[in-house]
């Protein structure tokens, strides 16, 4: 069990030393990725942004996804979707959680587009896996640029979605895997919901961060 995303974040960065050396792109998804993603990126010394990905939510229930959407508009549904929701249902979700994505980028990424993955390292962190659907809407989406190498890592995860992660992404890292994995909170001592401001917060720390990383290293 870790003691909070900076924890998670740092023993993560540790797993992942072996990319240091071909400065590998981190991506953090929303919100609790974003966190844990920024001590990555720290420790490793390498670039950091967020992508954007929005799972979709049962209209009875929305805290239970039944797939997701990523800023691209790849879109992963979880198998049995169909059998409980129409076409009609799904299109009205999607479209309510385009307008959501549109408003992060505009708040967490200054309205700038991504940098381009082709041909680099790329390594998806999030503060943990339960569903799975964020995660694959954004493997589907980073896949399609064609990056040199595609790595899923995370603190904690569910045994049920390893196997179907391996078979998307290159190489799949995750520290605390579980059998029995309900909710990421499980994983963490301290487990509280990012806000934007948070997220906002660690994207400038970032911002920051890098410019005196290129100033020390000479880079203009």
């Amino acid at each position: 069990m870790f003691i909070d995303r900076k924890d998670a974040g740092n023993k993560l960065g540790q797993a992942l030393e072996k990319y240091q050396h071909v400065h590998p792109l981190v991506l953090g998804i929303p919100r609790g990725g974003v966190e844990v993603g920024y001590y990555v990126a720290i420790h490793l010394k390498c670039d950091f942004d967020v992508v954007i990905v929005r799972k979709l939510g049962y209209p009875c229930g929305p805290e239970a996804a039944f797939g997701a959407i990523a800023e691209d508009g790849s879109l992963y549904l979880n198998p049995w979707s169909n059998k409980y929701l129409n076409k009609e249902i799904i299109e009205q979700v999607v479209k309510k959680e385009r307008q959501e994505i549109r408003r992060r980028i505009n708040e967490y990424r200054k309205k700038m587009s991504l940098p381009d993955l082709a041909d680099r390292v790329v390594i998806l962190v999030d503060d943990g896996i339960a569903t799975g659907s964020t995660i694959f809407a954004a493997l589907s989406m980073c896949q399609k640029q064609e990056p040199k190498k595609l790595v899923v890592a995370a603190p904690v995860s569910g045994t049920d979605r390893l196997m179907r992660l391996e078979d998307e992404a290159d190489e799949v890292i995750i520290l605390d895997q579980r059998e029995k994995f309900f909710a990421v909170s499980e994983g963490y001592q301290r487990f509280t919901k990012l806000t934007d401001n948070e997220v906002i917060h660690f994207m400038e720390l970032w911002r920051k961060k890098r410019f005196f990383m290129k100033k020390s290293s000479g880079h203009k």
